[in-house]
């Protein structure tokens, strides 16, 4: 089969062919269009800040230091590089050999000069090539570069005549010709499905997403570290798993041929954890990818990651305390204070969170008792919902989720749910009708979940009985996990336990309004 380079342009739009004409004219010049390792560069910020060491030495050989331009152009009182130059006397700028590679994001000519603008993943800066200052191959393929192209820069780091930071290139290195010119501005950068479907082409041309990913580095970084100082242990757990456990939520199925066995993709992460709670991993997590087959929303996909803790021998205002010490150094880690926008909505951080417990807020916002079990059934039906055959704290839960949880504003931790709807959970000491849960809410989305762990293996059992009765034997979540009980009945210590969804905390802590902006690869339809 002929290599594609040897075919002709047909079918190819003008912008492809004329970069494919470039590609061959640099193989013409024996140059490789794809690059070579380029060792000893720097990043572009690090660049950045040798700026102090860009000086101007007089003919006596006077050094003289320039004044910080950026600083004052900041203050509004730019100067005149050029005439401060001039005011100085006869000499020349001096600054330090610098080598750089990045794409290039702006390319343009005058007369014997031309400027590149390159990015790397640190920042921007701008290339002088001149001519006398490079070979006259460079010059050739100066003719060839295009936008997008990715090239290495040897040469010195100075300031223009109007004062910008510069690297003054003497040597061009060529490292990828791009055949795939950027997309429009406002058509393409702009457009979010675009972004999210081709997200090599947003992190490349949109700096603030490439920020948002690495800022996601940093945050996810900060909470191992925040849980190392406590001596967690971090494990991996199976993703395939033979019950769909820990959550209530629809998995998915597939299918393992050897040993001809249903399994699941797993939804939670907490019932392997806490079997290694009762191995003796005292404080142990993961963090990871769960799948659920359900909705996509802003808040919603069905991958997402996120964290599962046990800590034996501690308890919900334990996991409170904890929540709070992981968010506000997860902050501290991206650079920010705790006053945060999201979207036109602010967010203020500032510990400690406030906490309330679910019967105050559920009156506080229904204006009902929330013992009045009539009341709350006409208030459901008024607002939608089907009370009709439903335990009453069902129906209260459904309530809570329609009129209460979007007035939250937060950060709030809500506590003290209904035990009859946390089958996992410990009951309050003296009021077995509360268990000891809570959700952290901010802005009406929920982030973290955490509980007092049931460690009793007998009133679990009942537990996961009751939970079952009724449902469909199809159902995937009619499954009786007799082995985690098994394992409570080798005793599992007392234990508080939190879940945190990672991409909702990075939605919040880098201003991003949908999950799919801060998922790399977040599951679309197919492209049409």
């Amino acid at each position: 089969m002929a290599d594609s380079r040897e075919q002709d342009n047909t079918g190819l739009g003008v912008h492809q062919a004329a970069r494919l004409e470039k590609l061959h004219k640099i193989e013409a010049l024996g140059l490789d269009p794809w690059g070579q390792r380029f060792d000893e560069r720097s990043f572009i910020r690090s660049v950045r800040e040798l700026a102090d060491q860009v000086k101007y030495r007089k003919e006596d050989g006077t050094l003289v230091e320039l004044p910080d331009l950026e600083q004052l152009a900041a203050a509004g009182t730019p100067v005149d590089y050029k005439a401060w130059k001039g005011e100085q006397g006869p000499g020349e700028e001096i600054g330090p050999t610098v080598r750089v590679a990045g794409r290039i994001l702006l390319l343009r000519s005058a007369g014997k000069l031309s400027f590149l603008n390159i990015r790397d993943w640190t920042g921007d800066i701008q290339i002088l090539l001149a001519k006398g200052q490079v070979s006259d191959e460079d010059l050739d393929v100066i003719k060839l570069l295009d936008f997008g192209d990715l090239v290495g820069i040897d040469g010195r780091l100075g300031r223009t005549n109007t004062g910008e930071l510069t690297v003054f290139a003497t040597k061009l290195h060529f490292m990828t010709k791009t055949l795939e010119p950027p997309p429009e501005k406002h058509a393409g950068l702009q457009d979010p499905e675009l972004r999210q479907r081709m997200r090599y082409v947003d992190l490349t041309y949109n700096p603030e997403s490439l920020d948002r990913f690495t800022k996601r580095t940093k945050i996810i970084h900060s909470i191992r570290s925040t849980l190392a100082k406590h001596q967690f242990v971090e494990v991996e757990g199976p993703t395939l798993h033979t019950i769909a456990g820990g959550a209530a939520a629809k998995p998915f199925v597939t299918h393992h041929n050897a040993l001809d066995m249903q399994l699941f993709l797993r939804i939670a992460l907490e019932l392997h954890l806490k079997r290694l709670l009762v191995g003796g991993i005292e404080r142990v997590y993961e963090m990871g990818r769960v799948y659920r087959n359900e909705g996509i929303s802003p808040k919603h996909n069905p991958e997402f990651t996120m964290i599962e803790l046990y800590w034996a021998y501690a308890n919900y205002e334990t996991m409170m305390d904890l929540t709070q010490q992981i968010i506000c150094e997860a902050i501290q880690a991206t650079g920010q204070g705790y006053q945060l926008k999201w979207g036109d909505l602010d967010i203020d951080f500032t510990p400690p969170f406030q906490r309330r417990t679910y019967s105050d807020l559920f009156e506080e916002h229904t204006g009902l008792s929330f013992h009045d079990d009539a009341g709350i059934a006409k208030l459901a039906k008024k607002i939608g919902l089907q009370p009709d055959g439903k335990h009453p704290d069902v129906v209260k839960s459904e309530v809570f989720e329609e009129k209460v949880e979007d007035a939250l504003i937060g950060p709030i931790f809500v506590i003290d749910y209904p035990a009859s709807i946390c089958p996992l959970t410990k009951r309050k000491t003296g009021k077995p009708e509360i268990a000891e849960r809570f959700e952290l809410f901010i802005h009406g989305m929920e982030l973290a979940n955490a509980y007092t762990e049931l460690n009793d293996p007998i009133l679990q059992e009942d537990l996961f009985r009751t939970q079952l009765d009724g449902m469909a034997e199809e159902d995937s979540m009619a499954k009786m996990d007799h082995d985690f009980v098994r394992a409570l009945r080798h005793g599992m210590p007392p234990a508080g336990g939190l879940g945190i969804g990672i991409d909702r905390l990075i939605m919040l802590l880098t201003n991003a309004k949908s999950i799919r902006d801060v998922i790399l690869f977040p599951l679309l339809r197919h492209e049409s």
